[in-house]
């Protein structure tokens, strides 16, 4: 059968026998009314610990949540600067505001699209912030995380770090999310280890932060009518952990087909002015995203034509945050080089999903040569 279709991303490619193994356990939790709590989500846990390498894990409602509690966690508050890359979603921003914290937006790197050192440092001397949040985007990571956690540390500056794209990826052969302090990612659908629904966590190697965490997203518990903190109802589901749980006893193959689908888009795009970007040599990628960059003028036309082909496309993300309308009265400072405003203008993304068959690939990549000859 010919191709004549690809979508961006698709939701409903699973192995076989998922779904029944699934909706088994969903009729095993519905018989025992286990809906919130219970052995499944501690099931979840523990893999998620197995999987990362991270001491502690609590899930949560979501990947918003997340951050959220991670920054209460760590005693972010009213009035506190805090970092964050000016090319992330919008999540980040609104999470450091949500907790009364005033954002500091930091330019990204133009060439790996994400934070450096240098231009860390120059954050952290120019505005003293109490935290900062690092973003891992594209299922990258800024080649020079490690160096930027040290440099935090040694500056008392507390980092978070933002891994919802990130699940898999290593840096200098190390887990982004079991190695951090303190970690965040989102299990939204379409992420590389998605629910069937809205569900995160935190990751840390601190257990005073891990118990902090769950206190929080419980309404701040410290017995069933007692509570220490002031809190809000953030607990991750039965049905979204069993959902979950399964999917990690599948998920090198999904992560090996999407990155498969980022180099074949690689070797088969080179020489044209769209250019597949990959990560550094020293960071493992997961495969989220099949992220390219072209000249602004040019993605409109470019963009124009995969749509008259039915091929997918994405524009992770299209505007810088300290430009974004609502930011307006929140943010307190920013370094901007226009490397985010440049990256929102040039970036494309191909279709990426797992197990995307190579016909879907040879359509896109003949659809994208053609257009270029």
């Amino acid at each position: 059968m010919s191709i004549s279709n690809v979508p961006f991303i698709t939701l409903n490619r699973f192995e076989e026998g998922f779904k029944e193994k699934f909706l088994g356990g969903v009729e095993e939790l519905f018989n025992k009314t286990q809906f919130v709590g219970g052995p499944v989500v501690a099931e979840l846990e523990d893999k998620l610990k197995e999987k990362t390498g991270a001491k502690y894990v609590v899930g949560c409602a979501n990947g918003t949540d997340a951050i959220q509690l991670a920054l209460r966690a760590c005693d972010i508050e009213r009035g506190d600067k805090v970092l964050l890359p000016d090319m992330t979603f919008w999540a980040t921003f609104e999470s450091v505001v949500n907790v009364g914290a005033d954002p500091v937006t930091v330019d990204v790197n133009r060439d790996t699209l994400h934070w450096d050192l240098a231009t860390f440092k120059q954050a952290v001397e120019e505005f003293k912030p109490k935290a900062a949040l690092m973003v891992h985007l594209y299922g990258w990571a800024s080649p020079e995380t490690m160096a930027i956690r040290k440099y935090a540390d040694e500056n008392n500056v507390m980092l978070i770090e933002d891994g919802a794209q990130c699940f898999g990826t290593k840096v200098d052969g190390e887990s982004i999310l079991g190695s951090a302090k303190i970690a965040t990612t989102s299990f939204y659908p379409a992420k590389v280890l998605g629910a069937s629904g809205d569900a995160g966590a935190v990751f840390t190697q601190n257990e005073e932060l891990a118990h902090k965490v769950r206190v929080l997203g419980n309404h701040g518990r410290t017995t069933h009518y007692t509570h220490g903190l002031v809190g809000w109802n953030s607990r991750i589901g039965a049905y979204e952990s069993l959902f979950l749980s399964l999917s990690l006893d599948h998920i090198e193959s999904r992560l090996d087909s999407r990155i498969k689908a980022v180099n074949y888009y690689k070797e088969h795009l080179s020489g044209l002015p769209l250019e597949v970007q990959l990560s550094e040599d020293n960071v493992k990628e997961n495969g989220y995203c099949a992220v390219a960059m072209i000249d602004p003028g040019s993605r409109p036309a470019l963009i124009e034509s995969l749509k008259s082909a039915n091929i997918g496309h994405g524009t992770i993300y299209p505007g810088a945050m300290s430009l974004q309308e609502g930011a307006d009265k929140y943010l307190v400072g920013k370094i901007d080089n226009g490397n985010a405003d440049y990256i929102s203008k040039a970036i494309l993304n191909l279709p990426c999903f797992a197990y995307i068959t190579e016909e879907e690939l040879e359509y896109v990549v003949k659809h994208v040569r053609n257009y270029f000859k």
